[in-house]
């Protein structure tokens, strides 16, 4: 009696409630939604249009006009929801769409205005390109003839290599009168560019017919002066030239028109601003009262809400107290002394369970829900040991899946040992070839570098002579016989220069034949420089396609310093020729990169410099760069990213070992698909127990 006596209030509060609720949702809440988007979307169209002015690129005015018709298609639909609402203040939404059709019609009048601002700066970039190159092409035409119409008249010389014309053919009134034309033609040039570039720095359209007229002026005078100039080689050189000035300044499409129709397009467009502010103060005032009319009709029906809730509330306390009451008497009475004691055994049975005994049977007498839960426990029992059997099955296949796959990783491992083992060693015969080579290649540069020097000495007793002897010549025979000596000489000098270049890179190559050698002062700039470009031409004997720019900046002050020159030559020489190698591979993953100026040219950045206490070596390209766990790994022996016969693994693991000799470190740092950075930091003092050792070494023999 109790439960219908509740269920009965229960069903007159929810109804009475639906009631009013109905009324929210069909009517107030919708209607408030509805004029709460308006005013969000209208606040929207209030602010497009000073956006769509203060838009500085296409692509921000693509994204105002966007922003633009996705607020209006939403204004448009929470519009016509309030239209559809019966008790909705529809003269009001009427004003509100008046309103609004206006400033969307102002709206698109600025975005049409906008659009061709956008096409006529556009327009203007390249008349201000023009203009430049013109400006250029003018001064390179008028420079050159003043100063030849000059030189002309003074000297008589119309041109260096031609005989000087007679006085009264060069100083001239004609030849003056042209001089003077070809100045005025300079000045008014220099008044005419200047006027078109003012006219880019105009805010007010009233200032323009004056400069256009200037410009007309300055025009005319230049047609006047080069029209005297007809027939000479200037006028016919120059006329395109100026015809280009003029056509910068003449018509709809010059500098001047231009401007006119900018500054017009933003005059209409302060008016159209201007019209929108007094527009979205009354467009805001009318969705104000629409939002303040919903939600106090909003107000109104939570208020009927309430008190329908009030009442049903009351009544229900009433009746759950009588029910607490009677739930009290059930609690002790059956609960407490019989389903309680079922349920504390079957509890103390699951905590066995959970404690990891599942081998005890479970086993409950009576036929209500305690005895199925025991039952249904029973069967939880018997499946936690199936599955306790199927977990120590699959655990061991995990284990055994696992010992496989490191077998598998390990044989590779161990074949790519192999193929590197093999490759180093082809690699140590191809070092003795080289050296071998190198041996043989000096021979021959010795008898050019030799005989170049004899042959300079036998060129200067042979010009001795001839002025020993007396032997009369003409000077136009002697200039020849000194003009043809100087020639020798000089290439003489340049043979034995590339002679004495060959000699040094046949000698880096014997040095990096036979290994490490001895402390000594090396100049630390010369090494990096001189290891560098041996290794890009390394690169280009490979790949002949192959262009490097190498930028270098070396710090003055680093001076010599005591180091193994061999070894941190081979140090300089591996990083360089990996970045090289870097270069290229991103060079022959871009499209396009083997154009000249195209989107991509391999460069290495070489910069030395002197620390307080030790000297900063960085290394740097623009190639793949190397992802994080690349990084971690490079210094490893064996590690490498190239293929099996183009690298062995042991370039920066033997680089890392020289520098570590040295009391030295290398850092790096790289971007995958941008940059990496060697930087390799030599300390200023060889290290100390690098010099013990050296010393050590004559007393154990």
């Amino acid at each position: 009696m109790l439960t219908l006596a509740a269920s009965f209030v229960g069903w007159f509060s929810f109804d009475r409630m639906g009631t009013v609720q109905n009324r929210v949702n069909e009517g107030s809440v919708p209607e408030l939604a509805a004029s709460s988007g308006v005013l969000q979307y209208s606040g929207v169209l209030v602010a497009a249009a000073p956006n769509l002015t203060a838009a500085g690129t296409p692509e921000e005015f693509s994204q105002v006009v966007a922003n633009i018709d996705e607020a209006y298609a939403g204004f448009e639909e929470q519009l016509a929801t309030l239209e559809a609402q019966k008790g909705t203040d529809q003269e009001r939404v009427g004003r509100i769409r008046m309103l609004a059709d206006t400033l969307i019609s102002n709206i698109e009048a600025l975005r049409s205005e906008t659009s061709g601002v956008f096409e006529l700066r556009a327009r203007l970039e390249g008349l201000q390109e023009e203009l430049t190159q013109v400006r250029f092409e003018l001064d390179d035409l008028l420079a050159p003839a003043l100063d030849d119409q000059l030189f002309f008249i003074l000297t008589g010389y119309p041109d260096i290599n031609e005989a000087a014309a007679p006085r009264s053919q060069h100083f001239t009134e004609q030849e003056i009168v042209r001089y003077r034309r070809l100045s005025e033609l300079q000045g008014d040039v220099n008044i005419a560019t200047e006027l078109l570039a003012n006219a880019f720095t105009l805010s007010d359209a009233s200032l323009i017919e004056p400069l256009r007229e200037r410009f007309e002026a300055a025009n005319n005078r230049i047609e006047r002066n080069l029209g005297t100039l007809a027939g000479t080689d200037f006028h016919e050189a120059a006329s395109p030239t100026f015809d280009r000035l003029f056509a910068l300044g003449q018509g709809e499409d010059s500098v001047f028109g231009l401007f006119e129709q900018e500054l017009r397009i933003e005059a209409r467009q302060s008016e159209l601003l201007a019209s929108n502010r007094d527009l979205s103060i009354n467009t805001v005032a009318e969705v104000d009262g629409l939002v303040m009319a919903a939600q106090a009709s909003a107000e109104e029906a939570t208020e009927a809400s309430a008190s329908a809730l009030f009442t049903g509330r009351t009544l229900l306390l009433v009746i759950s107290a009588v029910s607490v009451a009677g739930a009290v008497l059930i609690i002790w009475l059956y609960l407490g002394r019989i389903l309680l004691r079922r349920l504390n055994v079957l509890s103390d049975w699951m905590r066995r369970m959970a404690g990891g005994d599942i081998e005890t049977g479970i086993e409950m007498e009576g036929r209500d829900e305690v005895a199925d839960m025991a039952a249904a426990l029973e069967v939880f029992r018997r499946h936690a040991l199936e599955v306790q059997r199927l977990n120590l099955v699959e655990e061991l296949a995990n284990e055994l899946q696992e010992k496989n796959v490191e077998l598998e990783s390990t044989l590779g491992e161990l074949n790519k040992a192999q193929d590197q083992i093999v490759m180093r060693e082809k690699l140590a015969a191809l070092g003795e070839l080289t050296a071998g080579v190198a041996h043989e290649i000096r021979n021959p540069l010795n008898f050019v570098n030799n005989f170049s020097e004899v042959s300079g000495e036998l060129l200067t007793e042979l010009q001795e002579a001839l002025e020993e002897d007396g032997v009369e010549l003409s000077e136009e025979t002697q200039s020849y016989i000194e003009e043809i000596t100087g020639d020798l000489t000089d290439n003489l000098e340049r043979i034995q220069s590339h002679g004495q270049r060959a000699n040094r890179i046949v000698e880096n190559m014997l040095r990096m034949g036979r290994g490490s050698g001895e402390w000594q002062m090396a100049d630390i700039n010369g090494l990096l420089d001189e290891h560098a470009r041996l290794a890009y031409h390394s690169a280009r004997a490979t790949d002949s396609d192959f262009q490097l720019d190498l930028k270098d900046e070396y710090d003055p002050n680093t001076g010599e310093m005591e180091v193994i020159p061999q070894d941190l030559g081979r140090v300089f020489l591996n990083m360089v020729s990996n970045a090289c190698y870097a270069t290229n591979e991103r060079r022959a993953a871009t499209p396009g990169a083997d154009v000249v100026g195209g989107p991509y040219t391999p460069t290495i950045w070489l910069s030395t410099k002197r620390m307080e206490d030790h000297v900063e070596v960085r290394i740097k390209d623009n190639g793949t760069g190397m992802p994080p766990e690349v990084v971690e790994k490079i210094f490893n022996p064996f590690f490498t990213t190239k293929p099996t016969d183009q690298g062995t693994g042991l370039g920066l693991s033997l680089s890392s070992d020289i520098v570590r000799r040295h009391g030295g470190t290398i850092r790096v740092d790289s971007v995958p698909g941008e940059h990496t950075e060697m930087i390799i930091e030599l300390p200023l003092e060889r290290p100390a127990e690098t010099t013990a050792t050296a010393e050590e070494v004559p007393a154990q023999g």
